[in-house]
């Protein structure tokens, strides 16, 4: 409460948007203006107004202003030369709204690491006390005075108070000037009706830890979602992020992946819906290069990560740590002293707090170690004394650290004892899945689209450590052509990442140039470098995969994680000698029903009387003779007449003692079954070449077929025999 002091009208302008919209669109300020009052006299002491140059973007109009930093420091020195002690608690900044220094100023001097005094974490809404005062009706009417109609319950502009109090506006050359001096004619008229300014409003500068139980209430209209976070983002980088804004105690939770890593995604939960509104306002505001989307978000979904329902975590987070940092790929058999050695020695030493106790080893169902644990520190300067020994060595393992959240210690820990209840309530009898079950995928909990338009890309060749962050850098520009909740991952029935993911785009040519561009590029991760391969498909192509091979038209369009039932009736696997058995069956089918049907071959003799020696055609390396070949459907044809001769001419003769053989229209005399001689002059032909017909040559086919067919069509078989095919046979 001032009954006494000073108060300053603060007025900031932007390059961008003004009025309710003053900093959503992350422009950097360009004016400052202080008018100062004092509150005894109710004078006007003071007043200074500051071009202000913008760094990120240089503008030609306003070279020759100071950058914020300066203009900070110069209105420091000048209300200290009206004797005034600004970090007194008698002294207030007051503010047309709240984003002035919500919006604007903190964010901006935050992201350009600028520590502004501490007076301005500290100040009064102009509107609010101006409702208190006369919508409340906290102040008196005057008796010489007639009461004053009723004043507006929520005044959007300057203007509106202005109207109701009956006060002029300023009307000279100076524009932005003039609005703050209407801030403070308001002001002056509300402390010579003698109200007081009460209540001030206060910015958090530090993000306090708290602890989270699955029961409490939480508020569903105060709870936002941040995505695209950077992998390595703390709940430190989150609360600066929405700097200006109160985030409540322990309301940073980060979300976790299937495999235990960060996924890039953060639920928000801040002191009031107020907070929550000017939260959804940064929307697809910068950490660094990259932008992060703010959505709405429930009080379940906060509770479902930063809810704790183990008392292992309730106890190791009830120690009063400032700091919680998670180290990962320890050896199995690391001990917590081991822990404290780690941090103990060396250059820079910092202490665990509470020794042993501060140590917790994340275990598995059976009580395995996963090679992750989590360590507290007393203190926020222990902080980068822990974190500068990132990929040291205990033993011949290098650790890597990373700092953590309550939220994250609870994920982790509500993961691993709803792991052990399901193991626990399994029975181990349970039968393993049939041989002949087809691998099926868990598909992620977004809504997938569907249709035949090419606007998906389908990504293969991803390392399976892979996440969405990393995919978003490697499609680099084609990142921002992704729709909401695009980037969908593959996992196969065991709940391990396939390689493969679909992400949707925003058109056709989207896709198209983002497969057109990235296929065959590398994708660096880690010490590993993968060419990625990228291809243009459709909402079906990606339906097919994502529902484990279900058709598009009857599967569903919102799928939760599990596995999904397998087809109906699945073949059974076939062995690789059974496959190999049917396919010699076959072909023995197929020559012997061709060798029936063909026309015979007659040995070209030339007349000797000596025993006769054959040529055999040379030809030219271009040319090939080959016989006509009739194919299985042609065979049953009965009523086609005899295969007509290709054209022949004759070429240069190079001597060769082998008989030639050629297709004539004759009574058959040579089947692939004749083991005779059937010349009488054949004798001086080579004894393994078949020369007569067999016995019962005009017998029935199915007389000469093995006995293990019983039809000389059978109906299994075909010219071309096709087998479901099955991976790893």
């Amino acid at each position: 409460m001032i009954s006494g002091g000073w108060v300053c009208a603060l007025h900031v302008r932007t390059a961008g948007l003004a009025g309710a919209a003053l900093g959503s669109d992350e422009e950097e300020i360009v004016y400052l203006a202080y008018v100062v009052i004092d509150v005894l006299t109710n004078q006007v002491i003071g007043q200074r107004e500051y071009a202000v140059r913008p760094t990120r973007r240089p503008s030609a109009e306003l070279q020759t202003g100071q950058p914020l930093e300066i203009v900070v420091q110069q209105f420091d020195e000048f209300i200290r030369s009206l004797q005034v002690d600004p970090h007194s608690p008698l002294f207030r900044l007051v503010t047309d709204g709240q984003p002035p220094l919500r919006q604007c100023l903190h964010p901006e001097a935050c992201s350009k690491e600028i520590n502004l005094p501490t007076y301005y974490a500290r100040f009064h809404d102009l509107r609010k006390e101006y409702v208190r005062a006369y919508t409340l009706r906290a102040v008196a009417p005057r008796t010489q005075a007639p009461p004053p109609p009723p004043p507006p319950d929520h005044p959007t502009t300057l203007h509106d108070m202005l109207e109701y109090l009956g006060i002029t506006p300023y009307s000279g050359d100076n524009f932005y000037a003039g609005e703050a001096k209407d801030m403070a004619s308001i002001i002056q008229r509300i402390i010579s009706d003698g109200f007081r300014l009460e209540l001030p409003e206060t910015i958090d500068l530090i993000l306090e830890t708290g602890i989270c139980s699955k029961d409490d209430e939480i508020d569903g209209n105060c709870i936002v979602r941040a995505r695209g976070l950077p992998w390595q983002s703390s709940d430190q980088d989150i609360a600066k992020f929405f700097r200006g804004l109160n985030v409540a105690k322990g309301g940073v939770a980060l979300c976790l992946s299937p495999q235990g890593r960060r996924n890039g995604e953060a639920l928000v939960r801040f002191v009031s819906q107020e907070h929550r509104d000017m939260a959804l306002k940064r929307h697809k505001h910068h950490i660094g290069p990259r932008y992060i989307e703010v959505y709405r978000a429930s009080g379940e979904d906060f509770l479902s990560v930063a809810g704790g329902a183990t008392c292992e975590a309730a106890a190791f987070l009830s120690r009063g740590a400032q700091v919680i940092v998670r180290m990962r790929g320890l050896p199995y058999d690391a001990t917590p002293q081991q822990v404290l050695d780690f941090f103990s020695t060396g250059d820079d030493p910092v202490q665990v707090l509470d020794g042993l106790e501060g140590v917790l080893f994340v275990r598995r169902p059976d009580g395995r170690a996963t090679g992750d644990a989590f360590v507290l520190f007393p203190k926020e300067e222990d902080a980068p004394k822990a974190l500068s020994r990132h990929r040291k060595l205990i033993g011949a393992r290098y650790i890597e650290l990373f700092r953590s959240t309550t939220a994250e210690v609870q994920q982790v820990l509500n993961r691993s004892l709803e792991t052990r209840t399901s193991t626990a309530s399994t029975p181990s009898t349970a039968s393993a899945p049939a041989e002949g079950l087809l691998p099926v995928t868990l598909v992620p909990q977004h809504v997938i689209t569907s249709g035949t338009a090419k606007d998906c890309v389908r990504l293969r060749g991803l390392p399976y450590e892979a996440q969405v962050e990393h995919i978003l850098t490697f499609l680099d520009e084609f990142a921002k052509n992704i729709v909401v909740q695009g980037v969908h991952m593959v996992y196969n029935a065991q709940g391990h990442p396939s390689g493969e993911a679909f992400i949707q785009m925003d058109s056709e040519t989207s896709a198209y140039l983002c497969a057109q561009h990235k296929h065959h590029r590398y994708m660096t991760f880690g010490k590993k470098q993968r060419y990625i391969e990228v291809f243009q498909c459709s909402g079906d192509d990606m339906n097919l995969v994502l529902t484990g091979g279900v058709t598009p038209s009857t599967s569903p369009k919102v799928l939760s994680p599990g596995t999904l039932l397998p087809p109906p009736a699945p073949a059974p696997r076939l062995l690789a000698h059974h496959i190999a058995h049917q396919t010699l069956l076959a072909r023995q089918h197929e020559n012997l029903l061709l060798a029936s049907l063909r026309p015979p071959l007659l040995p070209i003799l030339p007349y000797r009387q000596t025993a006769p020696t054959y040529q055999l055609p040379l030809l030219p390396a271009q040319q090939q003779i080959l016989p006509t070949k009739r194919t299985y459907e042609r065979a049953f044809t009965q009523a086609e007449a005899p295969p007509a001769k290709r054209p022949y001419s004759a070429p240069q003769i190079a001597p060769l003692s082998l008989p030639v053989f050629s297709y004539g229209s004759s009574t058959p005399i040579f089947s692939y079954a004749n083991t005779s001689p059937m010349l009488s002059y054949a004798n001086a032909l080579p004894t393994a070449i078949p020369t007569a017909l067999p016995a019962g040559y005009s017998t029935p086919l199915s007389a000469a077929l093995p006995p293990t067919m019983t039809s000389p069509f059978p109906a299994t078989l075909s010219m071309f025999p096709t087998y479901p095919y099955y991976p790893g046979v």
